[in-house]
Protein backbone atom coordinates (compact mmCIF):
# COMPACT_ATOMS: atom_id res chain seq x y z
CA UNK A 1 0.00 0.00 0.00
CA UNK A 2 2.67 2.29 0.81
CA UNK A 3 4.26 1.16 -2.51
CA UNK A 4 0.85 2.66 -4.10
CA UNK A 5 0.71 5.88 -2.27
CA UNK A 6 4.49 6.54 -3.64
CA UNK A 7 3.54 5.91 -6.71
CA UNK A 8 0.27 8.38 -6.82
CA UNK A 9 2.25 11.13 -5.58
CA UNK A 10 5.32 10.65 -8.50
CA UNK A 11 2.34 10.40 -11.11
CA UNK A 12 0.36 13.57 -9.62
CA UNK A 13 3.98 15.48 -9.16
CA UNK A 14 4.59 14.64 -12.85
CA UNK A 15 1.45 15.16 -14.48
CA UNK A 16 0.43 18.31 -12.61
CA UNK A 17 3.73 19.88 -13.93
CA UNK A 18 3.43 18.81 -17.22
CA UNK A 19 2.94 22.01 -19.69
CA UNK A 20 0.99 21.29 -23.15
CA UNK A 21 3.65 23.81 -25.02
CA UNK A 22 6.33 21.76 -25.96
CA UNK A 23 8.58 24.76 -27.08
CA UNK A 24 11.12 25.36 -23.92
CA UNK A 25 9.77 22.38 -22.02
CA UNK A 26 12.56 21.51 -19.36
CA UNK A 27 13.79 18.36 -19.49
CA UNK A 28 13.03 15.93 -16.40
CA UNK A 29 16.26 15.19 -14.68
CA UNK A 30 17.09 12.93 -11.60
CA UNK A 31 16.98 14.45 -8.15
CA UNK A 32 19.21 13.13 -5.06
CA UNK A 33 16.06 12.47 -3.34
CA UNK A 34 15.56 10.21 -6.09
CA UNK A 35 19.04 8.70 -6.13
CA UNK A 36 18.42 7.58 -2.90
CA UNK A 37 15.71 5.45 -3.99
CA UNK A 38 16.38 3.99 -7.57
CA UNK A 39 19.90 2.92 -5.67
CA UNK A 40 18.24 0.61 -3.67
CA UNK A 41 17.32 -1.72 -6.94
CA UNK A 42 20.41 -2.63 -7.59
CA UNK A 43 21.41 -2.85 -4.01
CA UNK A 44 18.36 -5.23 -3.24
CA UNK A 45 18.89 -7.78 -5.96
CA UNK A 46 22.97 -7.80 -6.63
CA UNK A 47 23.72 -10.48 -4.05
CA UNK A 48 20.34 -12.08 -4.78
CA UNK A 49 20.82 -15.67 -6.30
CA UNK A 50 17.63 -16.76 -7.27
CA UNK A 51 15.27 -16.85 -9.87
CA UNK A 52 17.91 -16.61 -12.06
CA UNK A 53 18.36 -16.52 -16.00
CA UNK A 54 21.27 -18.40 -17.39
CA UNK A 55 21.02 -18.29 -20.79
CA UNK A 56 23.85 -20.80 -20.70
CA UNK A 57 24.75 -23.55 -23.43
CA UNK A 58 25.91 -26.71 -22.08
CA UNK A 59 29.49 -28.35 -23.66
CA UNK A 60 29.48 -31.26 -20.78
CA UNK A 61 27.57 -32.44 -17.86
CA UNK A 62 30.56 -30.66 -16.36
CA UNK A 63 29.46 -27.27 -16.90
CA UNK A 64 26.35 -28.09 -14.85
CA UNK A 65 26.68 -25.25 -12.07
CA UNK A 66 25.08 -22.48 -10.14
CA UNK A 67 24.92 -19.28 -11.50
CA UNK A 68 27.57 -17.61 -9.12
CA UNK A 69 29.83 -20.53 -9.75
CA UNK A 70 29.54 -19.58 -13.19
CA UNK A 71 29.18 -15.64 -12.88
CA UNK A 72 30.70 -14.53 -9.22
CA UNK A 73 30.14 -10.87 -10.41
CA UNK A 74 27.52 -11.23 -12.21
CA UNK A 75 25.25 -13.94 -11.02
CA UNK A 76 21.93 -11.64 -9.00
CA UNK A 77 19.43 -9.28 -10.91
CA UNK A 78 17.85 -12.28 -12.48
CA UNK A 79 20.34 -12.46 -15.56
CA UNK A 80 24.03 -11.61 -16.17
CA UNK A 81 22.78 -8.31 -18.08
CA UNK A 82 20.83 -7.29 -15.60
CA UNK A 83 23.47 -7.62 -13.53
CA UNK A 84 25.95 -5.35 -15.40
CA UNK A 85 23.49 -2.64 -15.73
CA UNK A 86 22.90 -2.94 -11.88
CA UNK A 87 26.45 -2.24 -11.03
CA UNK A 88 26.03 0.34 -13.47
CA UNK A 89 23.69 1.65 -12.05
CA UNK A 90 25.16 1.37 -8.76
CA UNK A 91 28.18 3.35 -9.73
CA UNK A 92 26.46 6.03 -11.68
CA UNK A 93 24.36 7.19 -8.47
CA UNK A 94 27.26 7.51 -6.83
CA UNK A 95 29.36 9.44 -8.92
CA UNK A 96 26.54 11.39 -9.31
CA UNK A 97 25.83 12.07 -6.24
CA UNK A 98 28.47 11.64 -3.05
CA UNK A 99 27.15 10.35 0.08
CA UNK A 100 24.32 8.54 -1.09
CA UNK A 101 22.98 6.77 2.20
CA UNK A 102 24.37 3.34 1.16
CA UNK A 103 27.46 4.43 -0.55
CA UNK A 104 29.33 2.61 2.31
CA UNK A 105 27.28 -0.76 1.01
CA UNK A 106 27.94 -0.18 -2.35
CA UNK A 107 31.75 0.38 -2.11
CA UNK A 108 31.65 -3.04 -0.07
CA UNK A 109 29.56 -4.94 -2.77
CA UNK A 110 31.84 -3.64 -5.38
CA UNK A 111 34.91 -4.36 -3.43
CA UNK A 112 33.69 -7.90 -2.58
CA UNK A 113 32.67 -9.36 -5.81
CA UNK A 114 34.70 -7.52 -8.60
CA UNK A 115 38.14 -9.15 -7.79
CA UNK A 116 40.66 -10.74 -10.01
CA UNK A 117 40.05 -13.96 -9.53
CA UNK A 118 36.03 -13.45 -10.16
CA UNK A 119 36.99 -11.73 -13.14
CA UNK A 120 39.26 -14.77 -13.98
CA UNK A 121 36.01 -16.96 -13.66
CA UNK A 122 33.45 -14.41 -15.69
CA UNK A 123 36.35 -14.33 -18.37
CA UNK A 124 36.46 -17.98 -18.52
CA UNK A 125 32.56 -18.62 -19.16
CA UNK A 126 33.45 -16.79 -22.47
CA UNK A 127 36.51 -18.98 -23.51
CA UNK A 128 34.64 -22.55 -24.82
CA UNK A 129 33.39 -21.81 -28.43
CA UNK A 130 29.90 -22.81 -27.84
CA UNK A 131 29.44 -19.47 -25.51
CA UNK A 132 31.45 -17.05 -27.32
CA UNK A 133 28.67 -15.45 -28.11
CA UNK A 134 27.24 -15.28 -25.26
CA UNK A 135 25.03 -11.78 -24.36
CA UNK A 136 26.11 -10.72 -28.05
CA UNK A 137 25.74 -7.41 -28.01
CA UNK A 138 23.20 -6.21 -25.28
CA UNK A 139 24.94 -7.43 -22.60
CA UNK A 140 28.65 -6.76 -23.77
CA UNK A 141 27.48 -2.88 -24.45
CA UNK A 142 26.28 -2.54 -20.74
CA UNK A 143 29.58 -4.17 -19.86
CA UNK A 144 31.07 -1.05 -21.85
CA UNK A 145 29.02 1.16 -20.19
CA UNK A 146 30.14 0.21 -16.88
CA UNK A 147 33.74 0.43 -17.63
CA UNK A 148 32.64 3.53 -19.23
CA UNK A 149 31.38 5.30 -15.89
CA UNK A 150 34.19 3.65 -13.74
CA UNK A 151 36.87 5.71 -16.32
CA UNK A 152 34.83 9.07 -16.05
CA UNK A 153 34.41 8.49 -12.39
CA UNK A 154 37.06 10.89 -10.59
CA UNK A 155 37.62 7.84 -7.35
CA UNK A 156 40.50 5.73 -6.19
CA UNK A 157 37.74 2.88 -6.37
CA UNK A 158 36.94 3.41 -9.67
CA UNK A 159 40.53 3.17 -11.12
CA UNK A 160 41.05 -0.14 -8.94
CA UNK A 161 37.82 -1.79 -10.33
CA UNK A 162 38.67 -0.36 -13.83
CA UNK A 163 42.14 -2.16 -13.57
CA UNK A 164 40.46 -5.32 -12.40
CA UNK A 165 37.99 -5.58 -15.03
CA UNK A 166 40.75 -5.18 -17.72
CA UNK A 167 40.46 -8.68 -18.91
CA UNK A 168 37.23 -8.83 -19.26
CA UNK A 169 37.21 -5.53 -21.03
CA UNK A 170 40.09 -6.49 -23.19
CA UNK A 171 38.10 -10.02 -24.44
CA UNK A 172 34.42 -7.84 -24.98
CA UNK A 173 36.56 -5.06 -27.37
CA UNK A 174 38.44 -8.46 -29.32
CA UNK A 175 34.65 -9.77 -29.58
CA UNK A 176 33.15 -6.64 -30.57
CA UNK A 177 36.35 -6.05 -33.17
CA UNK A 178 35.60 -10.20 -34.34
CA UNK A 179 32.00 -10.13 -34.67
CA UNK A 180 30.86 -6.49 -36.45
CA UNK A 181 33.04 -6.78 -39.84
CA UNK A 182 30.74 -10.61 -40.10
CA UNK A 183 27.79 -9.04 -39.71
CA UNK A 184 25.94 -8.81 -43.29
CA UNK A 185 22.69 -7.28 -42.31
CA UNK A 186 22.04 -5.12 -38.62
CA UNK A 187 19.34 -6.91 -36.53
CA UNK A 188 16.49 -4.50 -35.84
CA UNK A 189 14.70 -5.98 -33.00
CA UNK A 190 13.09 -4.23 -30.11
CA UNK A 191 15.17 -6.57 -27.97
CA UNK A 192 18.47 -7.74 -26.42
CA UNK A 193 19.91 -8.54 -29.94
CA UNK A 194 19.52 -4.65 -31.18
CA UNK A 195 22.08 -3.65 -32.92
CA UNK A 196 22.50 -0.12 -33.03
CA UNK A 197 21.62 -0.25 -29.29
CA UNK A 198 24.83 -2.78 -28.93
CA UNK A 199 27.03 0.10 -30.94
CA UNK A 200 25.74 3.15 -29.12
CA UNK A 201 27.31 1.65 -26.03
CA UNK A 202 30.26 0.62 -27.41
CA UNK A 203 31.26 3.60 -29.45
CA UNK A 204 30.56 5.94 -25.96
CA UNK A 205 33.18 3.39 -24.62
CA UNK A 206 35.85 3.78 -27.24
CA UNK A 207 35.14 7.44 -27.14
CA UNK A 208 36.24 7.68 -23.47
CA UNK A 209 39.13 5.48 -23.18
CA UNK A 210 40.24 6.42 -26.54
CA UNK A 211 40.14 3.49 -28.44
CA UNK A 212 40.72 4.21 -31.79
CA UNK A 213 40.07 0.62 -33.96
CA UNK A 214 37.08 0.18 -31.99
CA UNK A 215 35.55 3.92 -32.72
CA UNK A 216 36.54 3.50 -36.41
CA UNK A 217 34.96 0.27 -36.76
CA UNK A 218 31.84 1.25 -35.51
CA UNK A 219 31.99 4.51 -37.64
CA UNK A 220 32.68 2.52 -40.90
CA UNK A 221 29.47 -0.32 -40.02
CA UNK A 222 27.35 1.93 -38.83
CA UNK A 223 27.32 4.09 -41.98
CA UNK A 224 27.54 0.33 -44.26
CA UNK A 225 24.40 -0.72 -41.92
CA UNK A 226 22.10 2.54 -41.44
CA UNK A 227 23.63 5.28 -44.02
CA UNK A 228 20.94 4.11 -46.58
CA UNK A 229 17.81 3.92 -44.51
CA UNK A 230 14.90 5.84 -45.23
CA UNK A 231 11.21 6.15 -44.64
CA UNK A 232 10.78 4.68 -41.45
CA UNK A 233 7.55 4.18 -39.92
CA UNK A 234 6.61 4.11 -36.18
CA UNK A 235 3.38 2.53 -37.12
CA UNK A 236 5.45 -0.43 -36.81
CA UNK A 237 6.01 0.60 -33.43
CA UNK A 238 5.88 -0.83 -30.85
CA UNK A 239 5.75 -4.41 -30.77
CA UNK A 240 4.53 -6.47 -27.89
CA UNK A 241 7.90 -6.97 -25.65
CA UNK A 242 9.58 -3.97 -26.94
CA UNK A 243 12.19 -2.26 -24.37
CA UNK A 244 14.11 -0.54 -27.16
CA UNK A 245 12.70 1.44 -29.87
CA UNK A 246 14.32 0.42 -33.71
CA UNK A 247 14.17 3.32 -35.16
CA UNK A 248 15.04 5.55 -32.10
CA UNK A 249 18.16 3.67 -31.23
CA UNK A 250 18.93 3.49 -34.82
CA UNK A 251 18.76 7.38 -34.69
CA UNK A 252 20.78 8.12 -31.29
CA UNK A 253 23.72 5.97 -33.04
CA UNK A 254 23.57 8.19 -35.94
CA UNK A 255 23.74 11.02 -34.07
CA UNK A 256 26.79 10.13 -33.06
CA UNK A 257 28.74 9.33 -35.89
CA UNK A 258 27.36 11.74 -38.75
CA UNK A 259 28.39 15.57 -38.46
CA UNK A 260 25.31 17.81 -38.61
CA UNK A 261 25.05 18.61 -42.23
CA UNK A 262 25.36 14.47 -42.59
CA UNK A 263 22.75 14.01 -39.55
CA UNK A 264 19.62 16.47 -40.70
CA UNK A 265 19.51 15.14 -44.50
CA UNK A 266 19.42 11.90 -42.86
CA UNK A 267 17.67 12.49 -40.23
CA UNK A 268 14.89 14.08 -43.01
CA UNK A 269 14.91 10.89 -45.15
CA UNK A 270 14.42 8.23 -41.94
CA UNK A 271 12.04 10.33 -40.15
CA UNK A 272 10.84 13.53 -40.85
CA UNK A 273 8.31 14.14 -38.60
CA UNK A 274 10.71 14.38 -35.60
CA UNK A 275 11.72 17.47 -37.07
CA UNK A 276 7.96 18.77 -36.92
CA UNK A 277 7.20 21.08 -33.37
CA UNK A 278 3.92 19.52 -33.38
CA UNK A 279 5.78 15.71 -33.30
CA UNK A 280 3.94 13.37 -30.62
CA UNK A 281 4.34 10.12 -29.60
CA UNK A 282 1.92 7.95 -27.03
CA UNK A 283 4.15 6.27 -24.58
CA UNK A 284 4.38 2.52 -24.65
CA UNK A 285 1.03 1.17 -22.97
CA UNK A 286 1.76 -1.91 -20.45
CA UNK A 287 -1.10 -4.44 -19.74
CA UNK A 288 0.84 -6.25 -16.82
CA UNK A 289 3.53 -5.42 -14.73
CA UNK A 290 3.91 -8.65 -13.62
CA UNK A 291 4.46 -10.01 -16.84
CA UNK A 292 7.97 -10.02 -17.47
CA UNK A 293 7.77 -9.33 -21.04
CA UNK A 294 5.07 -7.05 -20.95
CA UNK A 295 6.66 -5.08 -18.32
CA UNK A 296 9.17 -4.14 -21.34
CA UNK A 297 7.09 -1.84 -22.47
CA UNK A 298 7.93 0.43 -19.85
CA UNK A 299 11.77 0.17 -20.95
CA UNK A 300 10.46 0.83 -24.13
CA UNK A 301 9.44 4.47 -22.76
CA UNK A 302 12.99 5.19 -20.80
CA UNK A 303 14.63 4.08 -24.02
CA UNK A 304 12.32 6.18 -26.16
CA UNK A 305 13.10 8.82 -23.93
CA UNK A 306 16.89 8.89 -23.40
CA UNK A 307 16.84 9.31 -27.44
CA UNK A 308 14.91 12.37 -27.46
CA UNK A 309 16.49 13.88 -24.76
CA UNK A 310 19.98 13.38 -26.44
CA UNK A 311 18.72 15.17 -29.83
CA UNK A 312 17.24 17.67 -28.11
CA UNK A 313 20.50 18.76 -26.11
CA UNK A 314 22.31 18.35 -29.20
CA UNK A 315 20.64 20.32 -31.33
CA UNK A 316 17.87 22.33 -29.45
CA UNK A 317 17.07 25.14 -32.25
CA UNK A 318 15.67 22.07 -34.70
CA UNK A 319 14.86 19.45 -32.13
CA UNK A 320 13.78 21.10 -28.79
CA UNK A 321 10.59 20.50 -29.09
CA UNK A 322 11.13 16.89 -28.60
CA UNK A 323 12.03 17.66 -24.44
CA UNK A 324 8.34 17.31 -24.23
CA UNK A 325 7.25 14.10 -25.51
CA UNK A 326 10.60 12.42 -23.86
CA UNK A 327 9.35 13.93 -20.26
CA UNK A 328 5.76 12.01 -21.37
CA UNK A 329 6.89 9.29 -21.61
CA UNK A 330 9.08 9.06 -18.40
CA UNK A 331 5.92 10.36 -16.54
CA UNK A 332 3.86 7.06 -17.75
CA UNK A 333 6.82 4.46 -16.51
CA UNK A 334 8.43 6.23 -13.38
CA UNK A 335 5.63 6.07 -10.73
CA UNK A 336 6.08 2.81 -11.28
CA UNK A 337 9.76 2.05 -10.45
CA UNK A 338 9.77 2.28 -6.99
CA UNK A 339 7.33 -0.68 -5.52
CA UNK A 340 7.08 -2.64 -8.92
CA UNK A 341 7.33 -6.44 -8.99
CA UNK A 342 10.50 -8.15 -9.39
CA UNK A 343 10.15 -9.06 -13.04
CA UNK A 344 11.10 -5.17 -13.85
CA UNK A 345 12.20 -3.98 -10.44
CA UNK A 346 15.48 -5.95 -11.30
CA UNK A 347 16.24 -3.86 -14.23
CA UNK A 348 14.03 -1.05 -15.28
CA UNK A 349 15.94 1.43 -12.62
CA UNK A 350 18.77 1.46 -14.89
CA UNK A 351 17.27 2.53 -17.60
CA UNK A 352 15.39 5.02 -15.98
CA UNK A 353 18.44 6.68 -14.19
CA UNK A 354 19.76 6.58 -18.08
CA UNK A 355 17.28 8.31 -19.31
CA UNK A 356 17.51 11.01 -16.46
CA UNK A 357 21.45 11.42 -16.26
CA UNK A 358 20.67 12.42 -20.75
Amino acid sequence: MRGMTFAFILWFVFTSCETPEKKGATPRTLQREEAEKLITLPMSCLDKKYPYKLGQVLGDSSELKTPQELHPIFYGCFDWHSAVHGYWSIVKLMSSFSGLSQEKEARELLAKNITPENVAQELAYFQPEHNRSFERTYGWAWYLKLVTELHQWDDSQARDLQDILQPLTDHLVASYLDFLPKLVYPIRSGEHPNTAFGLTFAFDYAVAVGDQELKSLIEKRTRELFEKDQGYSLAWEPSGFDFLSPGFEEIVLMLRVLPKEEFMPWLGRFLPELKSSDFDLAPGQVGDRTDGKLVHLDGLNFSRAWVLFQLAKKYPDELGHLVQVANDHIAYSYPNLIGDSYEGGHWLGSFAIYALSQ
